[in-house]
């Protein structure tokens, strides 16, 4: 799928976890054979009485050409796009009024599952590929629609299905996921008035944050930026977060930062210090294996950038490692990362207020607020090798 830079660092991210990928490599398949397509249940506990309109949209696995997939689970390719960018096809499915639910196929794909409310979105696509919205730019189409999405992979290892709030916090939902046993598991969900909790909480955060909230003209709030589009829009401060880098850089110029990238390997570990303004680590033998610039916000916020992290053995697990403390603030505190305990993130007054807020008003207290979220399982993910039927489930909002 072609997107937005920035919105193509955060998705890729999201993704990997959602397809069962660490630094450590795929997750092993299950031994059940995972079918064609699975359903999903869709189902509209909103209150509102807009119409909802569904799009599953990304990557049909075993082709990898990039399209939609309709109700039944079919996969229909996109054509070529234009230079200026063509309207796509109408890849949407009629969802559910409040109170009753559809269920959709969902092929071995991944991608996204869109859903908009009173009005279908707008795609185009141009020669390298498809356009997904983008709000924080000022002339997308898409800017006055109340929409979100939910990530998600079925391959023949099972599913991956996840919410997500690493671009956006928008229109409340919460997935689930049902095993071979009966059992379903959900996470997602707000916790009750969480909606309005989480925008009061981001209104009353001093320092620009209240600005990341985007209304329509008729006063409906459509979302909440996540904090790097925020900063890119000129809702935050560029160098919101420079007081925090600042002291970290200045700590490690005369202590170790240990990080030990793998919970499953506790042996590999590398070692941080900074030099000239580079944060380098070694590995046990002394070695250096990879350089950090300082990073600014935006790098820390979209977790790219000055901590961009490839799939690989190294650089990638040591990034995500710092992206993690960074937006958490618990570089400071805890000179062995990752650090997994929630309760000693955000505790700086520097740190990312919107992932804290988020947080804090999750029923299970997991969520995506940014990319590596799921550094120490915090993320809201759901995943079964053999699923008999996976959920979205539209909530109030408030």
């Amino acid at each position: 799928m072609r997107v937005p830079r920035k919105l193509l660092a955060a998705a890729a991210a999201a993704l990997l976890c959602a397809a069962g990928f660490t630094a450590a490599g795929p997750t092993k398949p299950a031994a059940a054979a995972v079918p064609a397509t699975v359903p999903l249940t869709f189902t509209n506990n909103s209150g509102r009485s807009e119409p909802i309109y569904l799009y599953n949209i990304g990557t049909e696995l075993s082709s990898g050409r990039q399209g939609w997939a309709d109700a039944a689970g079919t996969f229909h390719p996109w054509p070529a796009g234009g230079n200026p960018p063509t309207p796509a096809p109408d890849a949407s499915i009629p969802g559910p009024a409040n109170g009753r639910s559809v269920t959709l196929q969902v092929p071995k794909f991944s991608g996204r599952i869109y859903f908009s409310y009173g009005q279908k979105l707008v795609f185009k696509l141009t020669t390298g590929g498809l356009v997904q919205p983008a709000v924080q730019n000022p002339s997308d189409p898409n800017r006055a629609i109340v929409f979100n999405w939910s990530e998600y992979t079925l391959n023949d290892a099972g599913i991956w299905l996840n919410s997500t709030q690493v671009d956006m916090f928008s229109a409340p939902y919460a997935v689930g996921v049902k095993a071979a046993d009966g059992t379903v598991r959900n996470t997602g969900r707000l916790k009750p008035g969480g909606y309005r909790g989480f925008l009061n909480a981001l209104r009353g955060q001093p320092g620009g944050w209240a600005k990341l909230i985007q209304t329509r003209s008729d006063g409906t709030v459509l979302r909440a930026l996540a904090p790097g589009h925020g900063i890119a829009a000129g809702a935050l401060p560029a160098g919101v977060m420079d007081d925090y880098i600042n002291r970290v850089w200045s700590k490690y110029a005369t202590s170790t930062l240990t990080v030990t990238p793998f919970a499953d390997r506790p042996g590999t570990k590398y070692y941080g210090r900074v030099s000239g303004g580079v944060m380098n680590f070694t590995d046990t033998s002394g070695a250096v294996v990879t350089s950090f610039q300082k990073p600014d916000a935006d790098s820390i916020f979209g977790c790219y950038k000055k901590l961009d992290a490839p799939n690989d053995q190294v650089r990638g697990p040591i990034s995500r490692t710092l992206c993690a403390g960074f937006n958490r603030s618990t570089l400071l505190t805890n000179p062995n990362q990752p650090d997994t305990g929630s309760t000693g993130f955000y505790r700086d007054a520097v740190t990312n207020h919107y992932a804290r807020k988020i947080h804090a008003q999750m029923a299970d207290g997991k969520a995506y607020a940014f990319a590596f979220d799921d550094v120490g399982a915090h993320e809201s993910l759901v995943h079964d090798g053999n699923p008999q039927r996976a959920y979205i489930t539209l909530d109030p909002f408030d």
